[in-house]
C-alpha cells in the first residue's frame, strides 16, 4: 500500500496537469483527430462516368474517389459538392461556400474545361487532323497563359475560407494509349498530341498547387496502361455524350483513389 503522503501528493499532481492540458490520456485511448472533408471540383471529381449518378444536374456519383475515400477512412463530415462541367469560376461562385474554419480536407480537380476539354475532344474525335491540331494548340496557349492566374485565386479562395485545412490538387490522367486501335478510334497522331496537351495542364497544374502550398496528386502514372485502346481500359471512350472520355468506376477507384492516398498516407 502507497505511502499516504505520497499518495496525496500524487493526485495533487494529477489534477494539477489535468487543470493545465485537459484529462490524462491512457495509453492507447487517444481519439484520432476529426476529418472534415470537403471534395470540389469538376466532372473528375463529381464521377462522371462512372454512375449511377445522384438527382442533381451535377452527376455525382458514389464511385468517385471522394466517397469511396471517406467512407474508407470514416470521416468525421463529408461535403460533396464537385459539379459535372465545373469551371473555376463555379467553384469561386458556387462551391468554396461548402467550407469553413473546420474544414480539415479540401481535394480538388478543376481547369479542365477552363481550358475547352469538351470543345477540344469533340474537334478531335469528330473533325480533321488539323482542326484537333488548332483546338490543342489553343488549349495549350489558354494553359499557359490564362490558366494559371484561374487557379492561383482559386486556390487562394479555398485557403481564405478553410485556413486550417490540407488543400489537394489533383490532375488529369493522359486519356489514351497510343499503341495500334480499332479502325473507329482516332489516329495515332490525334491521340499523341491529346496526351501532350494533358501534359501540359499537369506542368501547370502542378506548378500552381505548389506555389499555393498545396499538395499535387498526380493521377497519370496510375493510369498508365489503361488509357482509350488499352485492353483494360480505365477511361470511357464514346459511350455517351456526357461520360465520353472520362474515368470509369475502375479509373476512380484504381486511378484517382491510390494517387489521393498516395498523398494523405
Amino acid at each position: 500500500m502507497p505511502h499516504r503522503p505520497l499518495a496525496r501528493a500524487l493526485a495533487a499532481l494529477v489534477a494539477v496537469v489535468t487543470a493545465a492540458f485537459g484529462a490524462v490520456l491512457v495509453p492507447g485511448t487517444a481519439q484520432a483527430a476529426a476529418v472534415n472533408y470537403v471534395a470540389l471540383g469538376d466532372s473528375y471529381s463529381s464521377g462522371v462516368g462512372a454512375g449511377p449518378y445522384d438527382w442533381s444536374t451535377c452527376l455525382r456519383s458514389q464511385k468517385s474517389y471522394a466517397p469511396l475515400w471517406a467512407a474508407a477512412h470514416g470521416v468525421t463530415s463529408f461535403s460533396f459538392p464537385a459539379c459535372g462541367g465545373a469551371v473555376t469560376a463555379d467553384v469561386l461562385n458556387n462551391q468554396v461556400n461548402a467550407l469553413s474554419s473546420a474544414t480539415t480536407l479540401v481535394t480538388i480537380t478543376i481547369g479542365g474545361n477552363d481550358a475547352g476539354f469538351v470543345d477540344v475532344i469533340t474537334s478531335c474525335r469528330f473533325g480533321s487532323t488539323s482542326s484537333c491540331t488548332n483546338a490543342v494548340n489553343t488549349a495549350k496557349a489558354f494553359a499557359t497563359s490564362t490558366l494559371p492566374g484561374r487557379l492561383d485565386a482559386t486556390y487562394a479562395a479555398i485557403r481564405n475560407r478553410a485556413p486550417n485545412a490540407r488543400l489537394i490538387v489533383l490532375g488529369y490522367p493522359r486519356l489514351f494509349e497510343t499503341t495500334s486501335c480499332g479502325w473507329l478510334a482516332m489516329s495515332t497522331y490525334k491521340r499523341t498530341i491529346l496526351n501532350e496537351a494533358a501534359d501540359v495542364l499537369a506542368s501547370v497544374i502542378s506548378a500552381r498547387a505548389t506555389a499555393a502550398g498545396a499538395t499535387f496528386a498526380d493521377t497519370r502514372p496510375y493510369f498508365a496502361g489503361h488509357g482509350v485502346c488499352a485492353g483494360d481500359p480505365w477511361i470511357n471512350d464514346v459511350s455517351g455524350l456526357i461520360e465520353a472520355y472520362h474515368p470509369d468506376s475502375d479509373g476512380y477507384r484504381y486511378g484517382y483513389l491510390p494517387a489521393l492516398n498516395a498523398v494523405t498516407g
